[in-house]
């Protein structure tokens, strides 16, 4: 895939993932990236940190970035630079660096990021669910995961107009005209028969609902087998978050709220399951993809393999994808109090509710322990960029 999720674990919960294209009188002004140059020494805890994870995913972003031009736009902002301007660290980065909190000193300035002044942002967390399936539907494998339709269109509204850029809108063909695709709660009662074909069928619907919240998975077989279904494109309908839907409806109080809690509701509920699924008319296609590395996860929308605790999915309207970005923020653990969060990622990838100049998604990794953490991660927090030091020398 490119990993793009409909959303984050978290923010699914409450909020929906589609901004609208045009802007309403009244609203609040436009979201605008300001990056104000800082130093490694006020980056709290950045003397303490070990960031041989994020140097470990910036080397793998970097066998993307050397491929390209150098006078292309590195991504994100015109701030940024060129990818000729990050060549010499990418490369160094390619060689045994050696100490990597050494090696962004030597190579990087950190510029802090804020929304026109405001440095507090969200952020949130995501995974990859672990499902048991069936190649065919038998037995209690009824839930197939689908891949993509044959007359699925989707477009790309910025190679239309430039001021949409990053919005997509998808449907299929009718009479020559573009008409909405079939919603979750169709192709849940009818099927896609003769358009698309399922990879696997699972034992756990709402397990599957999750999974295409998340937009990756993994699935294991009797054999004991296991492969990964990776995001291959969306029905084009906005994301209802369903866990507002409980709120407004007062079956779950607002402060209570997670996906641990949507789940438990959903498993409570099994009357009510499909309906309160189907409020939600956004549906998820997958791709089979094989899993080289257990550690890592799926490729991120730099077609690059995604490292947990290391990743962080960006807004592309702002940031660029490969960048090193300090998180100064808390985060859950399985139980107990939040803790602080200070750590350097890198930008691999983006996701539909990831809206904003300070605004990240954290990827956690597979299993119960990722899923525990991301489910519940919704947390405020400040984020600095580590440009070039070139680059950064420019924004004076």
């Amino acid at each position: 895939m490119q990993f793009s999720r409909a959303v984050s674990a978290a923010v699914f919960i409450l909020t929906a993932a589609c901004a609208p294209l045009g802007g309403v009188i009244g609203e609040k002004p436009a979201d605008e990236l300001r990056l104000a140059r800082t130093s490694f020494a006020k980056l709290e805890s950045w003397a303490a940190a070990d960031p041989k994870a994020a140097l470990a995913a910036f080397a793998a972003s970097c066998k993307r970035l050397v491929k390209r031009k150098d006078g292309d736009a590195f991504g994100g902002v015109a701030a940024y630079g060129t990818v000729g301007e990050w060549r010499a660290a990418c490369e160094a980065a390619l060689q045994s660096p050696g100490n990597a909190r050494q090696f962004f000193e030597a190579w990087f300035e950190p510029v802090f990021a804020s929304n026109r002044g405001e440095e507090v942002g969200l952020f949130t967390g995501y995974y990859e669910p672990e499902l048991t399936g069936s190649r065919t539907a038998t037995g209690k494998f009824t839930t197939p995961l689908y891949t993509r339709p044959s007359d699925l269109i989707s477009v790309d509204l910025g190679a239309f107009r430039p001021a949409l850029k990053g919005e997509r809108i998808a449907g299929r063909v009718d009479d020559a005209k573009l008409v909405p695709y079939a919603t979750r709660g169709q192709i849940v009662s009818s099927g896609l028969s003769g358009r698309s074909n399922a990879i696997a069928y699972v034992d756990d619907a709402t397990g599957a609902f999750f999974l295409q919240i998340q937009g990756s998975g993994r699935v294991k077989f009797a054999n004991g087998e296991v492969i990964r279904v990776a995001y291959d494109g969306q029905n084009g309908h906005p994301y209802t978050a369903v866990g507002r839907v409980l709120v407004e409806r007062g079956e779950v109080r607002r402060e209570d709220m997670s996906m641990q809690r949507i789940r438990s509701w959903l498993l409570a509920n099994p009357a009510k399951a499909d309906a309160l699924m189907n409020e939600n008319a956004s549906f998820v296609f997958f791709k089979e993809q094989p899993i080289a590395d257990p550690v890592l996860g799926a490729e991120g929308a730099q077609s690059v393999s995604l490292t947990p605790e290391a990743s962080l999915a960006v807004d592309l309207k702002f940031h660029g994808l490969g960048a090193p970005m300090w998180i100064d923020a808390t985060a859950p653990v399985e139980s107990g109090a939040d803790v602080v969060f200070r750590r350097l990622v890198v930008a691999q990838d983006t996701g539909g509710a990831i809206r904003g100049p300070v605004r990240g998604d954290v990827y956690w990794g597979a299993g119960k322990r990722a899923e525990e953490i991301a489910g519940r991660m919704a947390h405020k927090g400040r984020l600095a960029v580590l440009l070039p030091k070139a680059v950064a020398a420019r924004l004076n």
